[in-house]
């Protein structure tokens, strides 16, 4: 199976996705601090899960599935602040996020037990 095929894959894909959306409103002074860290954190969810499946041994791939729900958890708190701070108005997002990190649990539950 190819990595693209992982739902996991593919929620996260679409969580960075919208990150980008929505980070194109937040204030151009933020181009070099929360705008580019919340999508660096994006970035990364689905850029470890992809490497992950790319490793020979199992415990690499959980090591980037770590990475992966790290990266996810500081892009809740980076979203938070620009919730906090009036940057971003939308529930929608943080269900998204969720619906990510309920995917990506499962799926880290699954390989741990292959």
């Amino acid at each position: 199976m190819d990595y693209k095929d992982l739902i996991v894959w593919q929620h996260a894909m679409t969580l960075c996705e919208q990150i980008y959306r929505v980070s194109d409103d937040f204030p151009s002074r933020e181009m070099y601090g929360l705008t580019h860290q919340v999508r660096k954190s994006a970035v990364s969810i689905p850029s470890n899960i992809a490497e992950g499946e790319g490793r020979l041994t199992s415990g690499e791939r959980r090591q980037f599935l770590s990475q992966a729900r790290g990266s996810l958890f500081e892009l809740e708190t980076q979203l938070i602040i620009a919730e906090r701070v009036g940057y971003l108005r939308s529930k929608k997002l943080f269900e998204i996020l969720n619906e990510s990190r309920r995917t990506l649990d499962g799926y880290i539950g699954f390989v741990r037990r292959g």
